[in-house]
């Protein structure tokens, strides 16, 4: 089954997680279109579900499937059930349709828009959900990302039995079974999708340090969707990160009159002001964002390397063990693990924690680092 996405650390969202609704800003007034270069090739929302020759091709071959099971099942059946595009998960980089499709890979939102430009293409209504999952957090530099989770529903979910529509629907989501059950899902509009994409793009441009692109990638998603916290905040990142810190001043203000407690934006603002030398202002926000967050993200990581530094390989164990216990799906959090345990020779548990630091990757450079790591602790035990 597929898996799902210091100082100076910038904290930006992911994919985008489920919340209270939200409330616009108005994207005229947060942009700066004169202070970034405009990228070689246009951004554009209509790509991200675009559909080409070779998909419509792989709709064509399957039609006997769907013509016996119907549409939406015919579908799934020939996406995932029967294997045949053999998907694999990758998180490295945030594909569209038809770029998921060529690679026949890509993370959770790349999959689900591959699917729904599919779907849409054989006249099936499709919805989009966000669900209320434990949120989980990767690390690119300097920035920390936050990831949500999203699935894809194909057909109709209810019915009216008077008016004789298909009640069939078929739900396709990229958590195993146990994690998915329970789990409480908010309905998320095509445009709130469309903004997701152009955030991730965002984040990734920024993780290469390419600020105008972030930026431009940044914009559209504002404009797709002016009420996704996520992107605004992106926004924020990417003017703070290009120098420009009055402009992410305003942006951090304007998302934070809306939603007070949010705690990437008031992390972000009040590591801003310090910066500026303006310690009065940020530590009310500090006091805020400590009491919303009393224990915040890699805070148990960072305690682990810092002791590794100081020689002290035992405390590194375990802090490191600590941040594990409360984000098991880390891989790179697994693979510090394995570090100091083996500096204290527990070689046999490293093993243990390099093994789920490779089951848990990503990507598949991450997979060979850690494959790689694993030989050689295996060829030392031997």
């Amino acid at each position: 089954m597929l898996r799902r996405f210091f100082s100076a650390v910038l904290l930006m969202t992911l994919l985008g997680c489920a919340g209270a609704p939200s409330v616009p800003v108005e994207p005229q007034a947060l942009l700066r279109d004169d202070a970034f270069a405009r990228p070689a090739q246009a951004i554009s929302a209509a790509e991200v579900f675009a559909i080409d020759d070779a998909m419509r091709d792989y709709l064509r071959s399957a039609w006997p499937l769907m013509r016996r099971h119907g549409k939406p099942k015919g579908l799934v059946d020939a996406l995932y059930t029967r294997g045949e595009l053999k998907l694999e998960y990758d998180a490295s980089y945030t594909r569209n349709a038809s770029q998921a499709f060529a690679a026949r890979a890509g993370n959770c939102l790349s999959l689900v828009v591959m699917t729904a430009a599919l779907a849409k293409e054989l006249g099936l209504e499709v919805e989009f959900h966000s669900a209320y999952a434990d949120e989980t957090w990767s690390r690119s530099g300097t920035l920390l990302l936050r990831s949500g989770h999203i699935n894809i529903t194909l057909g109709r979910r209810a019915v009216d039995r008077a008016r004789g529509e298909d009640a069939r629907h078929w739900t396709i989501d990229f958590l195993p079974p146990g994690e998915i059950k329970g789990l409480r899902t908010v309905r998320l509009a095509e445009n709130t999708v469309v903004s997701m994409f152009m955030n991730n793009r965002a984040a990734e441009a920024l993780a290469r340090e390419a600020y105008d692109e972030a930026y431009w990638w940044a914009r559209e998603g504002l404009i797709a969707d002016p009420s996704f916290v996520g992107v605004i905040n992106t926004l924020g990142v990417v003017y703070q990160r290009s120098g420009r810190l009055a402009d992410a001043e305003r942006v951090y203000n304007a998302l934070l009159l809306r939603h007070p407690h949010q705690t990437q934006a008031l992390h972000n603002l009040s590591q801003l002001l310090e910066q500026q030398g303006r310690h009065a202002e940020a530590k009310p926000l500090a006091a805020r964002l400590a009491a919303l967050e009393p224990e915040p993200p890699f805070h148990w990581f960072v305690q682990g390397q810092l002791a590794l530094r100081r020689g002290d390989a035992r405390q590194a164990r375990d802090f490191f063990a600590r941040e594990v216990a409360r984000a098991d799906y880390s891989s790179e959090f697994h693979y510090w693990l394995a570090l100091a345990q083996y500096q204290l020779g527990e070689v046999e548990a490293a093993q243990r924690s390099l093994e789920k630091a490779e089951s848990l990757s990503t990507s598949s450079s991450e997979r060979d680092l850690y494959a790689a790591k694993l030989a050689w602790l295996n060829q030392r035990k031997h």
